[in-house]
C-alpha cells in the first residue's frame, strides 16, 4: 500500500487514495488503518485541528431554490497556465449541475453555465453568486451593488424571472468554497491520472467520467423531495434570453458594427434596406451572433462576422382576423365582352375583335380565304 502511494498517488490525501484503493486494487482494510500507516511513514501529514464553531446557513428544503455559481482560478491541468473552473451547484443537495474549464471567467462563461443548467433541469427560484462585475454593478468598493443597473447576466435573469442574490464575504460563499477546496485537491489529480492535457477533452472528461462519480459520492438528499424547478418549453427562447443584448443603429451601407466587425445584413424580401433602423444584436456564448428588428431575425454570422446560413427571415404572427369562420366569396366569372363598335356586322357573331378597325378588316379577310380553301 505505502509503495503504491509513492509510486502513483504521492500528495494525494488519505481518504481519496484509500477511495481509489477499494476501487481500483480491491483493497480491504479500512480507511482509519490506512490513514494511521501513512502517517506514520510521514507521507500525508495529520489534519489541522478545527477552528471555532460557526452555525451554517441551513440548506434550501428542496433542489431548484438556490443554485450557487462561482469560479476558481487554479492550474487544473498539469503543464497549461491557469484557468477558471465554472461550477454550478445545488444548494440542497450539494449535487454539482455544471464544471467547466475556460481561460477566463466572464460573462460568456456565465451565461453558457446557465444555458447548460437550466436547460438540462430548468429554471431555479434564484442564483447565488459572488459581486464580479459581470454579475453586478458595484459602484463604490465595499458597498452595496446598484440594482438599478444590471449587468447582461442581471438583465437575463430578470427577464427569466429568477432572483440574483448578491454574497458580500467569502463565509457567505462558504459551501461553494468548501467545493472548490475539494475540487482543487481531488479533480486535478485525476485529470493528471487520467493524462489529459487541454481543455476540450477534460470538459468532456468532467462531465461524463468525473461528475457523475463526485455527485455519487457527495451529494446528499434534500429534505424535501419535490423540485422547484420550472421546466424551459422552448430552448430556443431560452438562448435567445442567455446571452449578449445589445442595441445598434443600421449604418448607410446597410452593415451594423460590432467590436472590430462589419455585419452586412443580406438581401430582404420585407424592405429594401434596414439603414438608420435600431435592430438588436445577439452574441450568444458560443461566439455566435444574430441581429433581430423587432420579434424577427434578419441575418445570422459565425464568430469571425461570416454569414451564416441563409435562412427566411421570421416575422411575428399577424392577429387572427375579425371574421374568422365566415365562408370565403368565391369571385365571380367576369361577363362575356361586348363586340367592339368597330366590328362589321359579320364578325360580331363570332369571337369579339380586339384592336383597331384595320386589323379587324384584315383578320376577317384571312378567315374567309381559310373558309374558301377549306371547302370541299
Amino acid at each position: 500500500m505505502l509503495r503504491l502511494y509513492r509510486s502513483e498517488y504521492a500528495g494525494w490525501n488519505a481518504k481519496h487514495f484509500h477511495e481509489r484503493l477499494v476501487r481500483d486494487h480491491g483493497f480491504g482494510w479500512g480507511y482509519t488503518w490506512t490513514k494511521t500507516q501513512l502517517h506514520a511513514a510521514g507521507l500525508v501529514d495529520e489534519a489541522r485541528r478545527r477552528g471555532a464553531h460557526r452555525r451554517k446557513r441551513p440548506r434550501k428544503p428542496c433542489a431548484g431554490m438556490m443554485l450557487h455559481q462561482d469560479g476558481s482560478r487554479e492550474v487544473w491541468l498539469a503543464g497549461q497556465p491557469a484557468l477558471d473552473l465554472i461550477v454550478t451547484m445545488d444548494d440542497a443537495t450539494s449535487a454539482v449541475y455544471s464544471a467547466f474549464l475556460v481561460e477566463e471567467e466572464g460573462t460568456a462563461s456565465t451565461l453558457r453555465a446557465c444555458l447548460e443548467v437550466f436547460g438540462a433541469r430548468g429554471l431555479p427560484v434564484s442564483l447565488y453568486t459572488d459581486r464580479g462585475s459581470h454579475y453586478f454593478t458595484t459602484p463604490k468598493a465595499g458597498e452595496a451593488v446598484a440594482k438599478d443597473r444590471p449587468t447582461q447576466v442581471g438583465r437575463a435573469l430578470a427577464r427569466l424571472g429568477i432572483e440574483h442574490i448578491a454574497a458580500y464575504s467569502p463565509e457567505a460563499r462558504g459551501r461553494s468554497e468548501r467545493l472548490f477546496g475539494t475540487l482543487q485537491d481531488r479533480l486535478i489529480k485525476e485529470l493528471a491520472k487520467a493524462g489529459i492535457g487541454d481543455i476540450e477533452a477534460a470538459n468532456r472528461w468532467i462531465g461524463e467520467v468525473y461528475l457523475p462519480a463526485h455527485n455519487a459520492r457527495f451529494a446528499r438528499p434534500a429534505e424535501l423531495p419535490d423540485s422547484a424547478f420550472v421546466a424551459v418549453q422552448d430552448q430556443e427562447v431560452l438562448s435567445e434570453i442567455l446571452c449578449v443584448e445589445e442595441e445598434r443603429v443600421v449604418a448607410r451601407d446597410n452593415t451594423v458594427s460590432w467590436g472590430r466587425l462589419k455585419l452586412q445584413l443580406p438581401d430582404s424580401r420585407l424592405r429594401p434596406h434596414y439603414v438608420k433602423a435600431r435592430v438588436r444584436v445577439h452574441q450568444y456564448p458560443d461566439g455566435r451572433l444574430a441581429i433581430f428588428h423587432g420579434p424577427g431575425c434578419i441575418a445570422r454570422f459565425d464568430g469571425e462576422g461570416n454569414p451564416a446560413i441563409p435562412t427566411r427571415p421570421s416575422v411575428a404572427p399577424c392577429s387572427p382576423p375579425s371574421r374568422r369562420g365566415l365562408a370565403t366569396q368565391e369571385a365571380a366569372a367576369p361577363p362575356a365582352r361586348r363586340p367592339s363598335l368597330t366590328t362589321s356586322a359579320r364578325a360580331a357573331g363570332g369571337e369579339p375583335w380586339v384592336g383597331t378597325k384595320k386589323r379587324a378588316s384584315r383578320s376577317n379577310q384571312e378567315t374567309a380565304r381559310s373558309r374558301v380553301l377549306a371547302a370541299p
